[in-house]
């Protein structure tokens, strides 16, 4: 299973890239059209799609631009008539079915007749989900590890394939792995950006993979369904199609559905499912946030609210840190860019090394993210103290040390390749090493010594060897 090397991180961006008939085809679901309305259009917009819904014939087209997401279908000019614009037809006709009701098409699912289990409620999917999406946080911090004495501590292993592949983690030498940039950014996202970046990995992995018999437009669209669901309610399975029932252990494994053990035929979305399509306003830039808030009980207007958890890291002026927290995936992270040295029950101290920043710095971490994440954890009675003093949050020193450090660790840089050296003659050094700069493997080179370095060695031995027979 492979994916692009560069995750997609934005709903948005992802939607941008499909076609018209994508579109056209999602459409045919009113939970889509709901969702799209309800997330991806700014407030002109919706007014504008409100306007147009019921009206019975196209409007003239004036000063407005085509509308993202192919919902508005704009009439090529002509002389003999202006150019029109309406909603396109299976939008404005699932659109309608979504705020009207009606039909038989199921895509807000079809609840389950049979009795819930009394142990699932609310309470449970929240605990549920929150299990979940920790074990990938931990997995992503590398504080579940690769090997199989560990697997079940872990997300499932198809899960840690796609997040390796999607490169939010690598492997290492020993059979260990290891967080990049891309991972530590991943992590500082809110948490309904981060189920989208796994989600968007899920779905560009299954694109590349037609045999395993998922289509990506279905996919999506499902997702749709999932985030017009009412959580906490049952849904029957049987009246899913098979592609979707087959999405569904993937979903479990995700913690977006659940599924019960001697109950097959119905199944639960969870918070982090039913939040997909959430126009919540809070912006959630941390990890203790995130997690809180995606799987927290209180909610408004189906949106997760941010945490109301104050900032619980302390940064003294002689490098040391304190955290103030019991979360194991804080504590984690901290451990990614600290050297820790105590823990206790409800706090954990270290100190910022050398060391410890380019261990960070090795990872893909940046000096800026470690401050950025420092910044955003800090407590607040750090807030107070810049407030009353008018200095930064960050003791200035341990900014400028944390880039110094990083500053050290860029003044060598390796590079594998291959060194040629001991030519017949000057004449042959300068003809091998001239073409070696030509097709841009040429690294380093000492016209003095007649010897250079060079990336790759394939095309220049294929010259020589022409070079020689020519001779």
């Amino acid at each position: 299973m492979s994916v692009s090397t560069a995750p997609s991180l934005q709903l948005t961006d992802y939607l941008e890239k499909l076609p018209g008939t994508t579109f056209r085809k999602l459409y045919q679901q009113p939970s889509t059209a709901f969702a799209i309305f309800r997330r991806m259009l700014p407030q002109l917009a919706k007014t504008f799609v409100m306007r147009m819904l019921f009206m019975p014939k196209p409007m003239l087209l004036h000063d407005l631009e085509l509308w993202a997401f192919h919902i508005v279908h704009i009439t090529a000019p002509s002389r003999d008539k202006p150019q029109e614009m309406q909603l396109s037809s299976n939008f404005r006709t699932s659109m309608r079915l979504a705020l009207t009701g009606g039909g038989t098409h199921q895509s807000f699912g079809v609840p389950s007749n049979l009795t819930v289990p009394t142990e699932i409620d609310i309470n449970f999917l929240d605990r549920y989900a929150k299990k979940k999406w920790e074990d990938i946080l931990h997995f992503v911090v590398s504080s579940v590890g690769y090997k199989s004495s560990a697997e079940a501590n872990g997300p499932n292993k198809s899960v840690k394939e796609l997040i390796i592949s999607g490169r939010l983690v690598d492997r290492r030498p020993g059979g260990g792995i290891g967080i990049t940039q891309a991972g530590f950014t991943f992590l500082l996202q809110e948490a309904n950006a981060q189920v989208w970046t796994l989600l968007l990995l899920w779905l560009e992995a299954m694109d590349n993979n037609r045999e395993a018999g998922l289509e990506a437009v279905d996919m999506l669209s499902f997702l749709f369904v999932l985030a017009s669901m009412e959580l906490g309610r049952a849904y029957d399975t049987n009246a899913l199609t098979e592609q979707r029932r087959n999405m569904l252990p993937s979903l479990v494994d995700f913690g977006l559905v659940h599924v019960p053990h001697h109950k097959r035929s119905m199944f639960f979305p969870t918070r982090l499912a039913t939040t997909l399509t959430s126009g919540s306003s809070s912006s959630l830039r941390t990890i203790s946030e995130g997690v809180t808030a995606a799987t927290t009980a209180v909610q408004t207007s189906g949106g997760p609210l941010g945490s109301t958890e104050k900032g619980s890291v302390v940064v003294e002026t002689n490098y040391r840190v304190y955290a103030y927290t019991h979360s194991t995936l804080q504590i984690a992270v901290l451990a990614l860019f600290c050297k820790l040295t105590s823990r206790f029950p409800d706090m954990v101290a270290g100190r910022l090394t050398r060391a410890s920043i380019r261990q960070a710095i090795n990872f893909g971490i940046t000096a800026d993210q470690i401050i950025a994440y420092l910044a955003a954890h800090a407590h607040e009675q750090m807030h107070r103290t810049a407030l009353q003093t008018a200095k930064p949050v960050l003791p200035p020193t341990v900014i400028d040390q944390i880039r110094l450090w990083q500053l050290e660790n860029e003044r060598m840089k390796t590079t594998v390749g291959f060194l040629f050296k001991e030519f017949e003659d000057h004449k042959e050094y300068l003809a091998v090493a001239g073409f070696a700069e030509e097709i841009g493997v040429l690294v380093w080179r000492s016209d003095k010594t007649g010897m250079f370095f060079a990336s790759k060695h394939e095309q220049i031995r294929d010259y020589l060897r022409i070079r020689k027979k020519a001779e």
